[in-house]
């Protein structure tokens, strides 16, 4: 379920566009059709966690100034700022200026490893490349369901799952 403009915090929609694009149950092919455009057109700055597979349920983009509102854990919610607040240099994959900083599984499995948000090396990629990195993750999973993503907005902010 796409729900492009809409972020939940504490369980009630909050919209972050007027007017709010529809909401739309898809099929991985197109979800990726309509997701990836819009992330490489994303001028802010990213911080993606690669989601677990086996226990994906919901993965949505967590504004800045929405961490403490949404339920993130203070120390979390410092470590990504943290992260997010650091000059990138440019993309892994080409020459252009690194926007997103994608954080593989295998470095931090959940947001309670304060400690592996701060020391994971992630890689450095531009809207182009990290949009592709999403996406391929999202490719990778056998089946999932996802109940609930929505797009990135604001300045700067975090993909999580849960």
């Amino acid at each position: 379920m796409l729900l492009p403009d809409t972020l939940y915090i504490r369980g009630k929609a909050v919209q972050q566009r007027m007017p709010a694009r529809p909401e739309a149950s898809l099929c991985r092919d197109c979800l990726l059709s309509v997701v990836e455009p819009e992330l490489k057109a994303y001028h802010g700055r990213v911080m993606a966690f690669e989601p677990n597979a086996e226990s994906l349920s919901q993965y949505f983009f967590i504004g800045t100034g929405d961490f403490g509102p949404s339920g993130l854990q203070p120390e979390v919610s410092t470590a990504i700022e943290k992260r997010l607040a650091q000059r990138l240099d440019t993309c892994e994959s080409c020459s252009r200026q690194a926007t997103w900083q994608w954080i593989p599984w295998e470095q931090v499995a959940s947001l309670d490893e304060v400690d592996r948000i701060n020391e994971a090396p992630g890689n450095s990629l531009c809207a182009v490349h990290g949009s592709a990195r999403f996406c391929k993750a999202l490719e990778a999973i056998p089946e999932a369901n996802i109940f609930y993503m929505n797009l990135p907005y604001g300045d700067a902010g975090a993909y999580v799952w849960i």
